[in-house]
């Protein structure tokens, strides 16, 4: 079977298509053939070596597929068995990959391995952000950094369903339409027009309740400068690059914020958990309350492009690459 891997950290070229033995699952393992691979940030960061990975290593920690063995000790997934996971390293950019089987979430008839394989990293963060982190309600205002993407398109989606007022920031007019057909009240071309006075003037001066910024560096400032007294500013990620350190006593004197910087990891740790959000994403993908937009399909081999496509600012929606 194929895999890419990377052999030591460095640029998108670190990405190689190699040929590996399949593999045979030990106890408590499932080796699925997969329907695609999701493509995140996560996986730039490891590549890079930002997020430090041994290697050598075969990249992605999304996918979806089909159960062809189960490992000893496992009671619960036989094969044939449609299934998909996320945050599980070493899985995602491969033909066939070894899954934990306590990491796998059943697929719902009515969804497909491809909106599946998309629809797990992402839908799960989006899901715990505003279920779980932040308990968004009906009446509160939220400004989601790149609303575009691939997590903005689902936090508007979700936070829209919740009765919150989204405002979604852009890079450029057509992401805009993107965002507001999703679910977003309003959007802001962070990079034509000061973010904190476009805010300011749609709520009257009030701020919002809660920031959703994945984009990092480049929005964080801006973010904490449009959120009211109490609100919390939750950065999920570093599209842009990290954030410097702050000082704390900047959340004090803007009025008393919360600062968090969560991950799925902590929030999918239990099999409980993790079943709750995977099976609430897939069910509302399966309702169609839902909606998964598939930006970018690449085959195993264009591993690269999609990396390249994805830092480069290029995409809208989630990138999958498919065997």
């Amino acid at each position: 079977m194929r895999a890419v891997i990377v052999e030591q950290p460095g640029g998108p070229e670190a990405l190689t298509v190699v040929e590996r033995d399949a593999p045979q699952p030990g106890p408590g393992e499932v080796r699925v053939d997969l329907a695609a691979g999701g493509v995140n940030f996560i996986d730039i960061y490891q590549r890079s070596g930002a997020y430090r990975v041994p290697t050598p290593f075969v990249a992605g920690n999304e996918g979806a597929g089909t159960v062809s063995a189960v490992g000893e000790d496992v009671l619960d997934v036989v094969p044939g068995d449609r299934v998909a996971w996320a945050m599980t390293p070493g899985t995602g950019y491969a033909e066939q990959a070894l899954v934990p089987a306590a990491r796998l979430v059943p697929v719902p008839d009515g969804v497909d391995l491809e909106t599946a394989a998309a629809a797990m990293l992402q839908g799960m963060t989006a899901h715990y952000l505003v279920n779980s982190t932040f308990e968004a309600r009906e009446g509160q205002t939220a400004v989601v950094t790149a609303a575009a993407g691939g997590v903005g398109l689902l936090l508007c989606q979700m936070l829209r369903e919740k009765g919150v007022r989204v405002i979604g920031t852009v890079g450029n007019a057509e992401k805009a339409e993107l965002a507001r057909a999703h679910g977003a009240a309003e959007t802001v071309l962070y990079r034509e027009v000061d973010l904190a006075t476009e805010v300011g003037r749609l709520t009257d001066g009030q701020g919002v309740h809660v920031v959703y910024d994945g984009v990092g560096r480049d929005t964080f400032d801006a973010g904490l400068s449009v959120l009211r007294p109490r609100g919390m500013m939750v950065l999920f990620g570093a599209a842009s690059g990290p954030v410097p350190p702050v000082d704390p006593q900047v959340l004090n004197s803007a009025g008393s914020l919360y600062l968090t910087r969560p991950s799925l990891a902590h929030y999918a740790a239990e099999r409980e958990e993790l079943l709750w959000r995977g099976r609430e994403v897939l069910g509302a993908v399966a309702d169609g309350r839902l909606q998964i937009r598939v930006g970018g399909r690449y085959p195993l081999a264009e591993a690269r492009r999609a990396h390249e496509d994805l830092e480069g600012g290029r995409t809208t929606g989630k990138l999958i690459l498919v065997p």
